[in-house]
């Protein structure tokens, strides 16, 4: 069965639930319920990747993420830190992380796929085309599945001329990343084209501005409603479904309850033997 890795914030300004658990007890606390609920893998992050959003210095990202991360480790959880930089990533492994999931697929800092490499964690290279303070200005494609399973494939090959074998490789065609829209349904049908290229898939849609989008309803005459998180949340489980289905090896979400729920009801439909367990990490 497709993972759930739940998304644990200790950041002020995430889009979703910033400064909710900025209190590293706060974010340990909300990361056991995510286990419990659950998740079988933690995702830590200590800076916001949201559209618009500045670099956070390297040493405050550590101070907000590693007694998370360390906690959690020694609580048994299988722990990712959600980090572009390098030093945070090596010092996040120190502590206990086993998953390295960077969101520019090792681009936004040059030397994150050779420190990682020594550490023996996993990476999850994400698809990116810039950083969040001007998100959308890669957002230009002419096939973006061909063009998001091109860039992932360069990254993968750079991994392994840093010394990460594809098998600690996990990729992640960025939805909401760089790219608008329908451009993101169209990465989301693209699953299987990218499965096809070795490496397990994470997919990450959680409460995302394209998911509002489908959703926002316009009365006759009025404006769009507001799209509220349960909605979102809906969406999100539905998502997670359809790329479970297409191959995905783990689903980020915010809530992993509605998430789990949606994917037993589909395994259920489906049958045990089309539900397989994915190769889990290392």
């Amino acid at each position: 069965m497709t993972l759930i890795m739940g998304i644990v914030n200790v950041t002020p300004d995430s889009f979703s639930d910033g400064g909710r658990y900025l209190d590293p007890q706060a974010a340990i606390e909300h990361g056991l319920a995510l286990r419990a609920q659950g998740a079988e893998i933690l995702d830590v992050g200590g800076e916001s990747t949201r559209p618009g959003s500045d670099r956070v210095d390297p040493a405050v990202e550590q101070e907000r993420v590693l007694p998370v991360v360390r906690a959690l480790a020694e609580a048994g959880a299988y722990v990712s830190i959600d980090t572009m930089n390098a030093a945070t990533a090596v010092a996040a492994a120190r502590a206990g992380a086993r998953l390295v999931n960077d969101v520019s697929g090792g681009l936004a800092d040059p030397g994150m796929l050779a420190a990682i490499a020594p550490t023996g964690a996993d990476v999850a290279l994400g698809h990116w085309r810039g950083p969040s303070a001007d998100m959308y200005a890669g957002a230009d494609y002419d096939d973006v599945v061909s063009e998001v399973v091109t860039e992932l494939g360069a990254r993968v090959e750079a991994a392994a001329a840093a010394g990460i074998a594809p098998s600690r490789v996990v990729l992640d065609p960025g939805i909401g990343f760089g790219k608008k829209g329908e451009q993101n349904w169209a990465a989301l049908r693209g699953i299987p084209r990218l499965v096809a290229l070795g490496p397990r898939v994470l997919i990450g849609t959680s409460r995302k501005r394209f998911l509002a989008e489908t959703l926002a309803e316009t009365p006759a005459g009025g404006e769009a409603e507001p799209v509220d998180e349960a909605r979102r949340d809906l969406a999100t489980a539905v998502t997670s479904v359809l790329a479970a289905q297409a191959g995905a090896w783990a689903v980020r979400v915010h809530d992993v309850a509605a998430t789990r729920a949606a994917l037993l009801v589909a395994r259920a439909w489906e049958g045990e033997s089309r539900w397989a367990s994915p190769t889990r990490s290392r």
